[in-house]
């Protein structure tokens, strides 16, 4: 049976041929998505060749494509720094218990939201939309952390933008076009309450959702800087983001103060690498994400976005 359904899709692509004009739009199209994908692609090759460069290479242009005298003084001078170890494990849990925070608001509000039997939905809806446009600002948001006895806590990374409302719409959006409202019924024939049916029916279903606002929130944090920069005043609770650059100021100087050129030369250069093996320093364990949540973004955001 298998075997013919193949031979059968053979003949159907046999059958099947390209027009003249259908030929010379799609050659149009690769060309344009393999010039797009060199665009794209170009940079983070050329981040990760200056990474392993030396620093005089980095400095004086020698870098195009591929490592130019292969070194590791970038890496040497990141992980040097004591303090690189400690913001790592600071942003991994700000990463781990932000995220784990902004999935349960977030789908506790989802849920209630996408159910069109809900008094006062559209009032509410209306409620969130308008924070999207119009916001308190920074100083009262900081008198407000102050008053709540927060900063310099480890609350303070997590709370403050504990929901998304963009995210929460996509996961209303994807809850109301996904989940049949049958599902809901039938649960309610059996006997089953609304929090059973939260947890043992909606959030199986939803795995591809809650997979995209993983990736979306732990992004997010992982790249956080400036909550840390504005509540935080202990070095030790400092995330990775401020410890990096901590590290690139203390390797910058003022070429000018130096008298010896070839001294000021190698500081340059010294800090023209330290950009780029920061990049990928800060980078690559989030990265780590992607592999796991790939099969899951399409469906998780493609069908939040354009249903409802």
């Amino acid at each position: 049976m298998r075997a013919l359904t193949v031979t059968k899709k053979k003949n159907l692509k046999r059958k099947i041929k390209l027009s003249a004009d259908d030929k010379i739009y799609y050659t149009i199209i690769h060309i344009f998505l393999i010039l797009l994908l060199i665009v794209i692609l170009y940079p983070l090759v050329y981040i990760i060749s200056a990474s392993f460069s030396s620093p005089y290479a980095v400095s004086s242009g020698q870098v195009v494509l591929l490592p130019v005298d292969l070194s590791l003084e970038g890496y040497e001078a990141v992980f040097k720094n004591p303090d690189i170890f400690t913001g790592y494990r600071n942003t991994v849990i700000y990463t781990v218990l932000g995220t784990f925070i902004n999935i349960v608001v977030t789908m506790i509000l989802a849920y209630p939201l996408s159910r069109r039997d809900l008094p006062g939905r559209n009032f509410f809806m209306f409620l969130f939309t308008f924070t999207m446009i119009f916001r308190g600002g920074m100083v009262p948001l900081y008198m407000q952390i102050k008053n709540l006895h927060l900063i310099d806590s480890l609350w303070a990374m997590v709370l403050p933008g504990a929901l998304s409302v963009y995210n929460m719409i996509i996961a209303r959006t994807f809850i109301q076009s996904s989940i049949p409202g049958e599902l809901l019924e039938a649960s309610r024939i059996d006997g089953c309450s609304d929090t059973r049916y939260f947890f043992s029916i909606l959030l199986p279903l939803s795995k591809a959702l809650i997979a995209v606002l993983v990736l979306f929130y732990a992004i997010g944090h992982w790249n956080s800087y400036f909550n840390g920069f504005l509540y935080l005043n202990t070095k030790d609770k400092f995330p990775l983001q401020i410890v990096l650059k901590q590290i690139l100021i203390a390797n910058t100087i003022d070429t000018n103060l130096v008298v010896d050129p070839e001294v000021a030369a190698a500081k340059q250069g010294m800090a023209e690498l330290l950009k780029y093996s920061l990049i990928i320093v800060s980078t690559v364990p989030i990265m780590c994400l992607y592999p796991f949540v790939q099969k899951y973004f399409v469906k998780g955001v493609m069908i939040g976005s354009i249903k409802g």
